[in-house]
Formats: structure tokens, sequence, C-alpha cells
């Protein structure tokens, strides 16, 4: 009986994002962005780095990680699930920024954009209940 490897292959699959890499300017204000605004975790690196790595609260959550550099901006956007949107825009308000209001979405999430410190824009949303 001859037994056709092949037939057993699985189909490759993607199983989650690890990170998300951005580059930056200036690597202490976006640390501190980062880390002392955002609330994110301190991985590895930090502000005297070349390459830092963040993550949210969730350990499970993909690493953003911040490489010296030439930035670039309006390649996309990133986007954070945060527990209450209008919340997070009143607390970065009170941090200085001035981030486009609040909005729901006709694809069921609320959500405002803002720009961290080299211009790459982060968005933050929650599904609408």
């Amino acid at each position: 009986m001859k037994f056709d490897v092949h037939c057993w292959r699985m189909t490759p699959t993607i199983e989650k994002i690890s990170a998300v890499t951005f580059r930056v300017v200036n690597m202490k204000a976006s640390v501190q962005f980062y880390r002392n605004v955002l609330g994110m975790e301190l991985l590895y690196g930090g502000e005297g780095a070349s390459f830092s790595s963040l993550r949210a609260n969730d350990s499970e959550s993909a690493i953003l990680n911040l490489e010296q550099g030439d930035s670039v901006s309006r390649w996309g956007r990133l986007i954070f699930h945060v527990a209450d949107v209008d919340v997070f825009w009143t607390h970065l308000k009170e941090k200085g920024f001035d981030p486009e209001g609040p909005r729901d979405a006709s694809w069921g999430e609320r959500y405002f954009h803002v720009l961290d410190p080299d211009g790459h824009e982060l968005s933050f949303a929650r599904p609408l209940q």
C-alpha cells in the first residue's frame, strides 16, 4: 500500500500578529508617549536605545517595536482597543493632545484617531454594544 504524505499537509495559516514596528526619529519622546501617556509596558530598550519594544497590558497583545531611523508617516494606522473610548479621549486631552472627537462607525465601533510624536496615526476603538 502506497501512502501519500502530501494529502496530510495542513494549509498554512497565520496564528496571530506578533509585532508591529514603527520607525521613530526621537526614541525618548516615543518611549515616553507610549509608556507614560498610553500606559504600555516597556519590555526592551528604553529612552536611550536605538530599538525598543512595548506591549499593552494584555500579555497576548502584539508587541509594538520602535526602531530609531527616519520616520515614515501616512502608511496606515495602528488600532488599539480600549475599555472606554470617551474616557481615553479625555485622558489624551488632559495630557495636552488634541485628538479628533470620538464617533460611532458604520462597522460597529466607537473610535477616534490621534497622531504619535512621529506622525503615525493611532486609532482607539471599542465595539459598540
